[in-house]
This record gives C-alpha cells, sequence and structure tokens, in this order.
C-alpha cells in the first residue's frame, strides 16, 4: 500500500516537472510563441467575436455600401475596416468568422484523430493481413488530391459547413492512421510492452493504457497541424461555394463573395485573405514548436 502511495505522489511530482520541461523547450523557439499568442488571440475572438464585434455580422448598412477603411478617403470610424457590397461591417463579419474557422479546426481535428488513432491501434495490433488491408485503404485515399476528394464528397453530401468539416475529416484521417500505426509498431519492441503482456494486460488495455500514451508526442504536433490545414481547406471549399453558405461570415465564403468587387474595393477581399494567412501561418508556427518540444532527438540536438 505504501508503495503504491509513493509511486503516485512520485507521478504528482513528475507532472509539473515535464510541463516545465516542456515550456523550456518550447519557449526556445521564438515563432512558436509568438504562434500561440496569435492562436490564443484567435480563440478569444472564436469565444466571444459576437460580443466585441462592433455590429451584428449581418446587418446590412445600405447607405455605405463598399466603404472604405477609416484611414482612406470615404471611410469612418463607425466601419473601420470599411464595408462589403451589401453593407456589412467587415471587421465584425472577420471577428465573428473566426468562430467559424475555430470551430471547423476544433471539429475536423477531433473527428480524424479520434477515427485515425483508433483505426492506427487496430492495425499496428493486427495480424500481418489485416495490416495490409488497412494500409492499403489508406494509401488509396492519399492517392487523391485532398481537396480534390473533399470537394467530391462535399458534392455527394450537400454544400454545408457541416458536410464540408465531414469531408475534410475523411480526407485528413489517413496521417493519423499511418503515424499512429508506425508509433505503435515501434513501441510493441519495448521491454515495458513485453512486460505487460506477461503481466496478463488485455489487448485494449494494450492498445490505450499501456501504448497510446506513448504515441501522442507526434499525434499532438500532426494535430496542431492538421488544425491550419482543416481552416484552409474550409475557406476554399467556402470560396468555391461547396462549404459555409451566405450569409455566414466565414472567411472562405467572404472571399467568394467578393472576388468580383476585387479592382473595385480591395479591402473586401484583403482582409478575409490575411485572417485565414495570418491563422494558419500562427498555427504552423506553434506545431512546429510543439514538434521541437515533444521531439526527444530535437532536444538533444
Amino acid at each position: 500500500m505504501d508503495d503504491a502511495l509513493s509511486a503516485e505522489a512520485e507521478m504528482v511530482q513528475e507532472r509539473p516537472g515535464r510541463l516545465r520541461e516542456f515550456w523550456f523547450y518550447f519557449r526556445e523557439n521564438r515563432g512558436a510563441v509568438i504562434g500561440l499568442w496569435i492562436f490564443a488571440i484567435f480563440a478569444f475572438l472564436a469565444f466571444f467575436g459576437p460580443l466585441i464585434a462592433p455590429h451584428d455580422a449581418t446587418n446590412q448598412f445600405r447607405e455605405a455600401t463598399l466603404q472604405p477603411p477609416v484611414w482612406q478617403d470615404g471611410g469612418t470610424w463607425t466601419h473601420i475596416l470599411g464595408t462589403d457590397p451589401l453593407g456589412r461591417d467587415m471587421l465584425s463579419r472577420l471577428i465573428v468568422g473566426a468562430r467559424y474557422s475555430f470551430f471547423v479546426g476544433v471539429v475536423v481535428v477531433s473527428i480524424a484523430a479520434t477515427g485515425g488513432i483508433i483505426i492506427g491501434l487496430i492495425a499496428g495490433f493486427s495480424p500481418k493481413w489485416a495490416d495490409s488491408i488497412i494500409m492499403r485503404v489508406m494509401d488509396i485515399v492519399l492517392a487523391f488530391p485532398s481537396l480534390l476528394l473533399a470537394l467530391v464528397l462535399v458534392a455527394i453530401l450537400g454544400p454545408s459547413l457541416t458536410n464540408a468539416m465531414i469531408a475534410i475529416a475523411i480526407v485528413l484521417q489517413p496521417h493519423y492512421v499511418r503515424l499512429t500505426r508506425a508509433s505503435v509498431l515501434s513501441e510493441l519492441q519495448k521491454d515495458y510492452v513485453v512486460s505487460a503482456r506477461v503481466a496478463g494486460a488485455g489487448i485494449f488495455r494494450l492498445m490505450f493504457v499501456t501504448v497510446l500514451p506513448n504515441c501522442l508526442a507526434p499525434i499532438i504536433v500532426q494535430a496542431a497541424l492538421s488544425f491550419s490545414t482543416a481552416i484552409l481547406d474550409a475557406a476554399a471549399l467556402g470560396f468555391l461555394g461547396m462549404g459555409a453558405q451566405p450569409p455566414t461570415p466565414e472567411w472562405g465564403t467572404m472571399l467568394a463573395e467578393a472576388r468580383e468587387f476585387i479592382l473595385r474595393a480591395w479591402w473586401v477581399v484583403t482582409f478575409p485573405g490575411l485572417a485565414i494567412l495570418v491563422t494558419v501561418l500562427a498555427i504552423n508556427l506553434m506545431g512546429d514548436g510543439l514538434r521541437d518540444a515533444l521531439d526527444p532527438k530535437l532536444k538533444r540536438s
């Protein structure tokens, strides 16, 4: 009993130490820290955007259609970043649009990672013939261009933000399957797994309790990078009219609505594009920092 309590106490003491070690290596990458701060602002806007936005994102000010930003002639402080062709406030739509992009990233990564991890675990623990079948199916999915496959799936399911998220999650899932399977196969050769098997651990305990926690580091990095990919793909589908539908203030949909005004009103295209660029770049920088902090080989270097 005392041994069990002391072991538990040691684990509790190790967690803060691991967190400090993670933060030490993460903050060495200044780009990752900047990306983390930008991502924190992005998440804050996603949760509180409608409360912060100066106007309703769908409210149309007909007397102020295509009004330029405040620093150009004709701009006003009422619409700091100008208005779109229907007179809707650009700043409000960008702020509220962060919620849809964040929601897309969270849902897509959750679905893709959950399904991919489970299938990858099954492939890693399966006999060779079953493993081969699973991986050949994943190879077939990866053989298609990701955006094209997502476009086909959305065309079958119907254009909507929900169907776009499902399609993107299916497209991203093979990456998690391959990554999880590779990590599982490397872990199965280690002594602690052999010891757990000798101790009589069942297959599900081996999968989810013994092996999976030791495979999470590369999966976490992949999840961060998939978050940015999901935002990009959702914006691309929205731009093609197969994602979120008007008047939803999703950044890709905003680009699609404004493309015919690109020469007359540069701001209606530039600001949504910059929002996508900055957000995706920040998440990618943060993903690089996670990789540096979680990869033991990079720590030693």
